[in-house]
Parts: structure tokens; sequence; C-alpha cells
């Protein structure tokens, strides 16, 4: 399965739970997740969606960390069985 496909399952899986899950896009700061999980209740979380198999490069790791430690939750997903398990995490 292929990344765009994966990134296609979450949003619909967060749409279903009244969620939205747009692109984040953060010009003058490379290495942001992929998209912002917002859910109802102010759950929200960071997701790196990534092909099958592959990991995250250098500097999205350090800009997961930075993420972290600003108190915010980030999740790489590589899997599209793995959505259910990190939107019950957020």
């Amino acid at each position: 399965m292929r990344e765009k496909e994966i990134e296609k399952k979450l949003a619909l899986e967060v749409k279903k739970q009244g969620g939205i899950c747009p692109k984040f896009v953060s010009p003058g700061l490379d290495g942001m997740p992929d998209r912002l999980v917002l859910l109802p209740g102010g759950r929200l979380a960071f997701i790196e969606v990534k092909a099958p198999g592959k990991k995250p490069r250098p500097l999205q790791m350090v800009r997961h960390e930075m993420l972290k430690l600003l108190g915010f939750a980030v999740y790489v997903l590589d899997d599209a069985g793995k959505i259910g398990t990190i939107l019950d995490g957020i």
C-alpha cells in the first residue's frame, strides 16, 4: 500500500469519528509531520505517514522530538491497520 493510500484511509477514519485531518504544511520548518488529527473534545496529534516499512528521516525525528517535548502526541503511521489503535490513543 502506498503512502497516499494510507493518508486517505486515515482522513476517512478521522472523519468517521467527527474530526478533521488536514495536511500540515509549515513553510520554513522542514521535517514537520504530514497531518494534524483534530478530534472532538480538543484532542490533537501529529501524524507522520510513511509507506509500509519506511522510517522517518533524521530531520523528521528531530521535529517529532521537538513536538513531544512541547507535550504533543506524534505518531508514525506506516500500516493502515494501525489507524484505529492510533486514533484510540489520541
